[in-house]
């Protein structure tokens, strides 16, 4: 925790042996403990509401997710039915196919009348 080795915790006792005394030694050892643990309980219950306040966060995040997708879904998905307007197109696509089908015709029609016209002149 502090990175202190055993000649350091020989020389911190030897002077709180020199400064307090052998009477208030014990005392003194049994109120750090006591202080250390209260420590490390209030530590242990920060980090329990950390933990617990990051699932709370993370749960949040997970509704939110699940509903932007659902509004994105909603509103990409049309609510009418799109088959009325496709058969409203139909219609116009025989049109132009028609018309594709008339100028082919009208194209072999004239190439007809072009080489019967050569055949007659040459």
């Amino acid at each position: 925790m502090f990175d202190l080795g055993a000649q350091e915790l020989i020389v911190i006792f030897i002077v709180a042996f020199l400064v307090f005394g052998p009477k208030r030694l014990p005392e003194l050892g049994r109120t750090l403990g006591k202080g250390i643990r209260e420590l490390k309980a209030a530590m242990r219950n920060v980090k329990d509401s950390l933990e617990e306040s990051e699932l709370n966060v993370s749960k949040e995040i997970k509704e939110a997710k699940t509903d932007i997708e659902e509004s994105f879904k909603k509103a990409v998905t049309p609510d009418i039915d799109i088959k009325p307007e496709i058969e409203k197109k139909e219609p116009y696509k025989e049109k132009v196919e028609n018309q594709a089908g008339a100028d082919l015709q009208a194209k072999a029609v004239e190439e007809k009348k072009d080489k019967s016209e050569s055949d007659k002149n040459g």
